[in-house]
């Protein structure tokens, strides 16, 4: 199952208020440089499955990346950010993006204000249904980076502290780029940043010599349609332990009939066994309410 380490409050305290959390050194030298290889290979290969690129060349990758190399598998299920997801949406969760992004260097003459994707919140098949007033946190992201990122005009994903509580469209400055408050991470290979559908982000211009190289894992409650697939392949699924399946949405049990609770779940097991809150929701003034 999932190893337990305490999640120190203040990383909750701020994705709730903040929309997003950086967590540093998740992958070590040598899973970066396996993710790396794996990933180089793909993106040289003329497989076009499921791969999302640009016309202009400067971006290129694939959705459901975790079906396309083992190597990715892994952090679906990563000891020091799946409890953290857990802590943040609850148990009763899926995987709904594994999302491998290249985002090459920018032309010298790309102004700085540059944004490639523009500001805007994730999925939107539920902001298009639910509008910014009612729109819920359903889903966040966590973006592994295997490049150096330390530097401003890295090609980072930016982000806007505190816009995931906002109950109308972001305004942006006639005359500006960005909202106000808007903020470019630093991050270095190895690091993670977390951030939920909810919190308006975009892409930095990437001023750099380098490509910018990452992958988003996606999780999302169990009755959010998936991005990126609707059921995966029978050959993908044997290789998967019961956890990586369940994440999958794949049935943990055989049980048949009507489960309104969702059926069994190894991650609410795993809340219990360790008195995690199995799920959490908003009450009055934003603030979280945990459910035992």
């Amino acid at each position: 199952m999932l190893d337990y380490t305490p999640i120190p409050q203040e990383q909750i305290r701020q994705f709730d208020e903040k929309g997003y959390l950086i967590v540093r050194n998740v992958l070590d030298k040598k899973t970066i440089s396996r993710l790396v290889v794996a990933s180089d290979h793909l993106i040289d290969s003329d497989l076009e499955t499921n791969r999302q690129s640009n016309p202009t060349g400067l971006y290129d990758g694939f959705r459901n990346t975790i079906t396309l190399n083992d190597a990715y598998i892994p952090l679906i299920r990563h000891p020091k950010i799946l409890p953290l997801v857990v802590h943040l949406l609850g148990s009763n969760l899926q995987l709904m993006t594994s999302h491998l992004i290249y985002k090459y260097p920018n032309p010298l003459d790309t102004p700085e204000t540059h944004r490639a994707p523009g500001w805007h919140r994730d999925y939107l098949q539920a902001m298009m249904a639910l509008g910014h007033h009612s729109i819920p946190r359903i889903e966040l992201k966590c973006a592994f980076y295997f490049t150096d990122l330390s530097q401003p005009k890295s090609g980072n994903t930016m982000v806007v502290p505190g816009s995931n509580l906002l109950t109308k469209p972001l305004e942006i400055p006639k005359g500006q780029a960005d909202p106000a408050g808007a903020i470019e991470p630093l991050l270095n290979p190895g690091d993670c940043l977390l951030f939920e559908n909810r919190t308006w982000h975009a892409g930095a211009v990437n001023h750099s010599d380098h490509t910018r190289k990452g992958i988003m894992i996606g999780y999302g409650y169990r009755w959010v349609m998936p991005m990126d697939f609707r059921r995966q392949s029978e050959e993908f699924i044997e290789k998967l332990s019961p956890l990586e399946r369940f994440l999958v949405a794949e049935p943990y049990d055989d049980v048949k009939g009507f489960q309104p609770d969702g059926g069994a779940n190894p991650l609410a097991n795993w809340c219990k066994e360790h008195n995690i809150p199995i799920a959490r929701h908003f009450g009055p003034g934003n603030t979280m309410t945990n459910i035992y």
